[in-house]
């Protein structure tokens, strides 16, 4: 035996295993980041759910508004949490098994609700305009936000950035097979390289870099990294980093927000402490502080979460008029009773869409050469 034999250190192993248990805390975690969403657009901002209420959010909820407009962050919340999954789901998975995996999660759902909107937007009883059946066919590819066309849905800008960050995950991570130095490499030059295009401000920088949303998806991925091992010291300055400048993002275009349909009173605390909120509680269950809440109808809640969230904006307008205006019944059993009905159409389509089609398409996508 050699002197450095003797006297090296033992080395402490790469990375160390994934703990096994499904995390339900997870998806309770979904479904409580699309209430937050639901929550803004039902009576946190103006636009069109105002001809819904027939008058302001801010006078149907004279006190809930200021609270229901920070909901809008729920979405950075999903992002932290997409920055999880994705990097979970493509961890030792080959490139057309990802891509299956994804398209077969994403477009069943997808396409039931472009159709299902597009058709009760067409009906007289109606007061919202339909897109042209021109562009309506072309939401079908989830393309309509970069080829300029008009939206059916109001949330698929939030998809539209989840696929750049699936391309990019994919390209960077997946396709030369993951592992620890590679993650760690893919979060720390997307983090320079969208500080880069913030910088450079050149219009393809920001399609393919999303400086604004970028802090979150790495954010969630550091916390994966340290799902795998909580003495990561990498992992913990990836999610620190993302978070510091996550929070700038979130402030700069929530604080005091230009659009007049956006209410223009969150503060800067608030903003901050909703951004805190989504990181402590990704980590949480990183960390596996939350293993106890193991309750199987969190995995029903997290299912009817991605369903709920395409349909519930534009049908609950719909929803919102026919109770309030139609039948009378006072602004907070509208809102209540509009978030059953679109939880109910969310099971409907989770039971007879998603979970017929998406294995079939899954199998299909995967076998395809």
């Amino acid at each position: 035996m050699t002197v450095r034999q003797v006297t090296e250190a033992p080395r402490r192993p790469e990375r160390a295993q994934p703990r096994e248990s499904r995390l339900r805390a997870l998806d309770g975690l979904r479904l409580v980041a699309a209430l937050m969403v639901a929550a803004y657009h039902y009576g946190g901002r103006g636009g069109e759910v105002t001809a819904a209420w027939g008058t302001s959010a801010k006078e149907q909820f004279p006190t809930l508004s200021g609270y229901f407009a920070y909901g809008c962050l729920g979405v950075q919340v999903f992002f932290v949490i997409s920055g999880f999954v994705i990097c979970m789901s493509g961890w030792g998975r080959p490139l057309k098994s990802f891509f299956a995996s994804r398209a077969s999660r994403l477009l069943p759902a997808y396409w039931v609700a472009v159709v299902l909107v597009t058709a009760v937007f067409a009906l007289p009883v109606v007061a919202y305009k339909a897109v042209s059946p021109s562009d309506a066919l072309v939401n079908l590819t989830m393309l309509q936000q970069p080829l300029g066309v008009d939206r059916v849905l109001g949330v698929c800008w939030t998809l539209w950035a989840e696929v750049r960050f699936y391309a990019l995950f994919a390209l960077c991570v997946v396709l030369p097979g993951a592992s620890r130095r590679r993650v760690i490499m893919f979060c720390a030059g997307w983090t320079l390289a969208a500080a880069l295009a913030q910088a450079a401000r050149q219009p393809l920088l920001d399609v393919v870099l999303m400086p604004e949303y970028a802090p979150f998806f790495i954010g969630g991925v550091g916390l994966y990294l340290v799902h795998r091992d909580r003495r990561d010291v990498y992992a913990w300055g990836i999610v620190g980093v993302s978070f510091l400048i996550g929070q700038h993002y979130a402030v700069r275009s929530l604080w005091n927000a230009t659009d007049p349909n956006a209410f223009a009173h969150r503060t800067t605390f608030g903003i901050v402490a909703v951004v805190a909120f989504g990181f402590l509680a990704v980590a949480a269950i990183a960390l596996g502080w939350l293993n106890w809440a193991d309750w199987k109808w969190l995995t029903v809640a997290g299912a009817l979460t991605y369903p709920f969230y395409l349909v519930h904006e534009h049908l609950g307008w719909v929803v919102i008029h026919g109770l309030h205006i139609g039948l009378g019944l006072p602004s907070g059993e509208t809102f209540a009773l509009t978030v059953v009905a679109m939880l109910a159409l969310a099971w409907l389509m989770n039971r007879y869409v998603e979970k017929p089609l998406t294995p079939k398409l899954r199998s299909a996508l995967a076998k395809a050469h």
